[in-house]
């Protein structure tokens, strides 16, 4: 078993090698072929010929904006938690910001009545969001380990528990016709309408690329060199002259401002938000799909975003010796989970940095042995 899990890595590693010697135009095509995809991976005419990808007991499309809806939350939290080292349990109470937001701003229901169009809103829901990462970091963002999951979790808890029994955010009743983005085909139809979720997640989609981008620019300029700094070690980096508190705070607040933008994101699609939608376990699975899919690599975020929720959705409507394998998704989920840990703890597509000491700890375990 050894052996073959070696020469899986090494073939890994020399397909990076081979990936990143390549000439700039070859990345460039293989990019683009990439992004057309996933572009036209929910027209049915061509996901047809895909084979088993298409979910049998849901709505192919409908589960695509929910993978993509996860992978933005996943490259968000990769920033606090894959670049900047800071361990947060409660990432999806941001999400619930934003998306309360948006609510509360254009939903009829709502106390406030101001009826916000929801492009108005969403610039909003960001700020707030970007607000509450730095009112929580604050006073916390000097915890570090444990002790910072603990007070990251008990904020998703407030939220979820505020949302439970405050009147103004209506509890389980939740807020309805919250309205759609913009947009109009040339016959005055709305592109954003109630039954196709194409339109939505190519917004989605577009809106990953454009993080993406800016999240990769971040990351190679002097804040995302900080941030890299404190995650490999906080006390160096102090000691060297690194502001440490402030760029831990500069991580909790980008990541909170793109979670808040998946929430307003959620809101615009689904028409209506109760606090059903934001449950604690969300928060965990989106953890859970940074370090699958590779912590501290963007694509590594990506692919674990994009195949955890994927997978969850996958386990609908199959059935096995008549039980519906759909109730036990969350144990297929975990075995594959304990599986990766043990044989790839560093992730599907880890950061090279990161493989590079896990590759080294196992051969201090080799000569210890």
């Amino acid at each position: 078993m050894t052996t073959v899990l070696e020469k899986v890595r090494s073939g890994r590693e020399a397909a990076g090698e081979r990936w990143r010697g390549a000439p700039r135009w070859v990345r460039w095509a293989l990019l683009a072929a990439v992004i057309v995809f996933f572009y036209a991976l929910p027209n049915k005419e061509f996901y047809q010929y895909l084979g088993p990808i298409p979910t049998p007991g849901a709505n192919f499309t409908q589960v695509m904006f929910t993978v993509s809806i996860y992978v933005l939350l996943a490259v968000g939290l990769n920033i606090v938690v894959g670049f900047a080292g800071l361990l947060d349990l409660g990432y999806f109470g941001f999400f619930a910001v934003g998306a309360y937001t948006v609510a509360v701003l254009t939903s009829p229901s709502s106390d406030v009545k101001t009826l916000w169009p929801w492009l108005l809103a969403v610039p909003v829901a960001i700020g707030l969001t970007m607000l509450s990462g730095v009112m929580l970091g604050t006073p916390t963002l000097r915890l570090r380990g444990d002790y910072l999951a603990l007070v990251t979790l008990g904020f998703a808890e407030m939220i979820r528990i505020g949302a439970v029994s405050s009147e103004f955010l209506k509890g389980q009743r939740g807020f309805n016709q919250i309205p759609h983005p913009p947009g109009q085909y040339a016959d005055g139809k709305p592109f954003f309408g109630v039954l196709d979720a194409r339109p939505y997640y190519w917004l989605v989609l577009t809106v990953i690329i454009l993080v993406v981008i800016g999240v990769r620019n971040l990351t190679h300029s002097r804040v995302g060199r900080a941030w890299i700094s404190i995650r490999e070690d906080e006390d160096a980096a102090q000691l060297m002259g690194v502001p440490t508190f402030k760029f831990k705070l500069w991580a909790f607040a980008a990541g909170a401002a793109i979670a808040g933008l998946a929430g307003a994101l959620f809101a615009g699609k689904q028409n209506f938000v109760n606090s059903q939608n934001f449950e604690l376990l969300n928060s965990i699975i989106i953890l859970a799909a940074v370090i699958f899919g590779g912590s501290g690599n963007i694509v590594g975020a990506i692919v674990g975003g994009g195949l955890v929720a994927y997978m969850i959705e996958r386990f609908r409507g199959i059935e096995l010796f008549g039980v519906e394998l759909y109730e036990y998704r969350f144990l297929f989920f975990g075995l594959v989970l304990v599986v990766m840990m043990i044989f790839r703890p560093e992730g599907l597509i880890p950061n090279r940095r990161r493989a590079a000491e896990f590759k080294d700890r196992r051969k201090e375990v080799t000569v210890g042995e």
